[in-house]
């Protein structure tokens, strides 16, 4: 389950009851803020987006009900356990796990350690499948300065369609603003494929046609996109360099463009290195 800006329906309304909101169905700004305030309290990161972690805080049996049960001890990767990773990865991804490493031969302690760190902080801990475009004026304007200038950036404000469209269109194989592709192919899994160009070379990995239904993407194959990210920038060699701070700073490079984050890009992998032991 993943709840945030702009889900509507029962589950949102479950959510607002266990928060003391009026439970309409719709998850505006006064139920992230409330969102933001508990995870807050509870020692969660307040990103305002409802996912495994924070709903399993807040309704337990709820999550129990819905996430499919996992036996780590009979899930391995070329001999590596992966029975350490229960509680520290949602059992929804420590399935697609084997199949998603086999396939792009990440496929040892080391690889799997800096694939997985680099999935968790990319999204926000295997909670969030789908890029967050829901901007204000300022934050577009400090985000994206090239493409909304103080004239613009208002009429653009959280509507995530419109921004997508306009920053993402006439490049990495989309069509203009016009035609939504920005949109359309914006980014998605655990590390956000992005472009219409890397939703139809991912097409050629996956089973589904991935370029006519890329929602796919965030709902079935969030973790397999992220491999094929990873081997498609040849990162495996990159981990193959060993378990140093520089090892994850290199990688962070290639996939952040920079060193956004690398803090905790770092102490993931060494907890996960850790428990791949």
């Amino acid at each position: 389950m993943l709840l945030k800006i702009g889900s509507k329906g029962d589950d949102v309304k479950k959510l607002q009851q266990k928060l003391g909101l009026v439970s309409d169905g719709s998850f505006g700004v006064v139920t992230e803020k409330a969102v933001k305030a508990w995870q807050t309290a509870n020692g969660l990161n307040a990103d305002g987006v409802v996912g495994l972690k924070t709903w399993g805080k807040l309704s337990p049996e709820a999550v129990n009900d819905a996430t499919p049960a996992v036996n780590a001890d009979a899930i391995t990767v070329e001999g590596i356990s992966l029975s350490k990773l229960v509680n520290q990865v949602p059992a929804t991804v420590i399935n697609q796990i084997p199949a998603s490493a086999t396939k792009f031969q990440i496929n040892t302690r080391l690889r799997l350690a800096h694939f997985l760190a680099q999935c968790a902080h990319e999204s926000a801990g295997f909670n969030a499948t789908e890029e967050n475009l829901n901007y204000s004026a300022d934050s577009l304007k400090r985000v994206f300065s090239k493409y909304f200038p103080d004239d613009l950036a208002n009429s653009y404000a959280r509507q995530p369609e419109k921004i997508a469209s306009r920053v993402y269109g006439n490049r990495m194989g989309n069509g203009d603003e016009a035609s939504k592709e920005g949109y359309k192919y914006r980014g998605r899994g655990y590390i956000q494929l992005t472009g219409k160009d890397n939703y139809r070379a991912f097409d050629k990995a996956a089973d589904d046609d991935i370029v006519n239904n890329p929602d796919l993407v965030s709902k079935k194959y969030p973790l397999l996109s992220a491999a094929w990210f990873w081997d498609s920038r040849s990162l495996n060699q990159l981990a193959d360099k060993g378990a140093s701070d520089d090892a994850v700073t290199k990688i962070t490079k290639k996939i952040n463009g920079g060193t956004h984050g690398l803090d905790d890009r770092i102490k993931r992998f060494k907890n996960y290195y850790a428990l791949l032991a």
